[in-house]
C-alpha cells in the first residue's frame, strides 16, 4: 500500500512540474553610474554612463532621465534617447553632454589641483526605459518599462590625461 502511494504521489508531482512551463528569467533593475567625465573646452561635461544590465535576461536600453548632483550642489538634468541591446547581466557605456553649474565646475576645480589624490563625490538618481527580452514561446508582446535608478560614487582626475575624471 505504501509502495501504491509513493507511486501516485511521484505521478501527481512529475504532472504538477510539467505544467508549469519554462522559468521565466527574472528582471532587476539597472545600475547607472559614470564611468568617465571629460571637461571639453567650452565647459561642457562629456559624460560616458555605463548601464549595468542586472537582470537574468537581456534588454534593450532605450532613454535614460534623471539628475547628476556633485558635492552637495544644485543637481542638472541627464537625459538622452539612445538603443543598446544589453545581454543579461552585462554592461554597456552611453554618452551625453551636460552644463555644470558654476558651483559645480569650481568643485570640480579644487580636486582637480589636487592631482590623482583629490576625490568628488556624484550622485546620479532617475530612471532608466527598457525592454526586456521575449521569452521563446511567449506569446504577447515584450512590455517596455521604466527602471528606476539611484547611484553613489567619486570622481578622481585620470594621471596623464588632462580634464578627465573616472
Amino acid at each position: 500500500m505504501k509502495r501504491l502511494l509513493r507511486c501516485i504521489a511521484l505521478v501527481a508531482l512529475a504532472a504538477g512540474l510539467a505544467a508549469c512551463g519554462p522559468p521565466r528569467k527574472s528582471v532587476y533593475p539597472p545600475t547607472i553610474t559614470i564611468q568617465q567625465m571629460e571637461v571639453r573646452p567650452d565647459g561642457l561635461w562629456h559624460l560616458t554612463l555605463r548601464i549595468q544590465n542586472n537582470s537574468y535576461t537581456g534588454m534593450t536600453f532605450l532613454a535614460i532621465d534623471g539628475t547628476l548632483q556633485v558635492a552637495d550642489g544644485v543637481p542638472v538634468r541627464l537625459h538622452a534617447d539612445f538603443r543598446r541591446d544589453i545581454p543579461a547581466l552585462s554592461g554597456d557605456v552611453t554618452t551625453l553632454d551636460v552644463l555644470p553649474t558654476p558651483a559645480m565646475a569650481r568643485a570640480l576645480a579644487a580636486i582637480a589641483a589636487k592631482g590623482s589624490a583629490g576625490s568628488l563625490a556624484y550622485r546620479v538618481n532617475g530612471s532608466v526605459r527598457a525592454t526586456p527580452e521575449q521569452d521563446q514561446g511567449e506569446k504577447k508582446a515584450p512590455e517596455t518599462r521604466d527602471f528606476d535608478f539611484h547611484g553613489n560614487d567619486w570622481l578622481s582626475p585620470v594621471p596623464g590625461i588632462p580634464d578627465t575624471y573616472r
